[in-house]
């Protein structure tokens, strides 16, 4: 698991969930990193409307790893993500960062910092578990103003991130195990 306290100890607003698979660690993960905004159809069209100016077949391991994420940490099945910024505004309106000690040190009064971790771990008695975990933190009284006001939102469609995302990865890790473990006569030839 990655250690979120070391970027954001004291978050404003966390959203965690997890999954279990019967599929392995390897292959959940790499399955995990081919899902697209178009496989995950709500939370692809939030994460767009969120962010203007992304392909639908844009996958979410690149968007984490691009503009206007950067990459905080890495590890074999690890991957955490942060943006800073006025996250509540429809404008691009996200200053790029070149470091994780830059996003750390962030204290831009009026914006915000966001840590997104994804990361597959082995299950107890086989298979694994994905997660994902997102924590904000809002930086000074207009900063706190600006969470407030789409916390309603992260409210009402942070599930999408299990029910969309990781069940998107789920399935397609599933499928491919299940595909790869099928003998030609079981498929009926």
């Amino acid at each position: 698991m990655p250690d979120l306290d070391k970027w954001l100890p004291d978050p404003a607003l966390c959203v965690y969930h997890r999954r279990q698979s019967t599929a392995s660690v390897d292959d959940l993960w790499r399955a995990a990193r081919k899902v697209q905004l178009s496989d995950t159809a709500v939370l692809g069209r939030l994460v767009r409307w969120r962010i203007p100016g992304l392909a639908g077949d844009e996958g979410y391991d690149d968007l984490f790893r691009q503009s206007p994420f950067m990459v905080l940490e890495e590890g074999e099945h690890i991957l955490v993500s942060g943006l800073v910024g006025r996250i509540w505004t429809l404008r691009r309106d996200y200053p790029e960062l070149r470091s994780g000690e830059e996003f750390r040190d962030w204290s831009l009064s009026g914006t915000a910092r966001v840590a997104i971790a994804n990361w597959v771990v082995p299950a107890d008695g086989g298979g694994s578990v994905i997660a994902a975990e997102a924590r904000v933190d809002a930086i000074g009284a207009r900063g706190r103003l600006g969470l407030r006001a789409i916390r309603p939102l992260v409210q009402s469609f942070q599930q999408l991130v299990g029910s969309d995302g990781i069940a998107a990865a789920v399935r397609r890790a599933e499928r491919a195990a299940d595909a790869g473990n099928l003998s030609p006569g079981s498929r009926g030839y």
